[in-house]
This record gives structure tokens, sequence and C-alpha cells, in this order.
């Protein structure tokens, strides 16, 4: 893996982490706490969700196409 993927990589965490924070921010508003196994689980699900939503819109880095 050279330095490119890296950073697209990189970058893609990045932005992972971002709309889990968001969601869970607006989540939290909307409703109030849910407690750690329910936020635990829309985490898990935003994790889930992101790779074949970034595939099916043509944003997926270069690393992910390794195997095809």
């Amino acid at each position: 893996m050279d330095r490119d993927q890296i950073l697209e990589l990189v970058a893609h965490y990045l932005v992972i982490v971002v709309i889990v924070t968001v969601v869970l921010g607006v989540v939290r508003a909307a409703v109030g706490e849910l407690g750690f196994w329910l936020e635990l689980a829309v985490v898990v699900v935003i994790v889930a969700l992101y790779r074949p939503v970034v595939k099916a819109i043509g944003m997926e880095p270069s690393a992910w196409n390794r195997g095809e």
C-alpha cells in the first residue's frame, strides 16, 4: 500500500468519525440519552452502511478495489 492509498483511507476514516459524531449528536438532541448499547448499535449501523453507500456513489478509495 502506497502513501496515496493510505491518505485516501485516512480521509474516509475521518469522514466516518464525523458522520458518527453528527448522527449521535442529532439523535441525542432529538431523543435524549440512549444508553451505551443503543449508541453502539447506531455506530455499528453507520459503519456497516458506509462502505456500500460510498461504493454506490463511486467515491470509494482505490484500496477497496484491490480484489476486483
